[in-house]
């Protein structure tokens, strides 16, 4: 687990951060697929959405140095929870002195919320974040499923027809 400390709860933690993750990812293609008339239209959309998903995350810019008209969708991102409750059940709880150079050392829990906006008694409701996306892509589905039919007046779905011949 990357040199991660081997405790009960930080295991635990990664290992349901990780599997939901899977979890949404899935439900999320399986939504997008339910939601428009094929898949090649379900793969461009996915592709514009994951895309913003992974600009946002905080993985490249932190939540803090995001420009305020932006920092609604780091919230709105699934990867963004993910990444937040990775780093700081594993790493936010530490009290060890971080060494940066042209500044005093300041323990790794501090620098985490000052700098990434990493907070360790955070990780409930990010837990509950992390169902909540997973619960809402597999009812989107759901519905999408049971009330979109995309099929036209001549019996044949917009997949099998041939669009030249329409």
């Amino acid at each position: 687990m990357i040199g991660f400390h081997w405790q009960a709860d930080k295991f635990l933690y990664f290992y349901y951060f990780i599997f939901m993750c899977f979890t949404y990812f899935l439900m999320y293609g399986m939504m997008v697929v339910a939601l428009t008339p094929g898949h090649q239209i379900a793969a461009i959309v996915s592709s514009f959405v994951v895309s913003f998903w992974n600009s946002f995350s905080g993985f490249l810019i932190p939540w803090p140095l995001m420009p305020v008209w932006w920092r609604w969708y780091y919230w709105a991102s699934p990867v963004a929870w993910t990444i937040y409750c990775v780093i700081a059940s594993q790493v936010a709880d530490k009290t060890s002195p971080l060494e940066i150079p042209g500044r005093d050392p300041m323990p790794v829990n501090e620098f985490l919320k000052e700098n990434l906006g990493f907070d360790h008694d955070f990780r409930v409701p990010v837990v509950f974040a992390h169902l909540g996306w997973v619960l809402l892509f597999l009812f989107v589905f759901a519905y999408g499923i049971e009330f979109l039919n995309f099929v036209f007046a001549n019996g044949k779905s917009i997949e099998v027809m041939d669009m030249w011949k329409i």
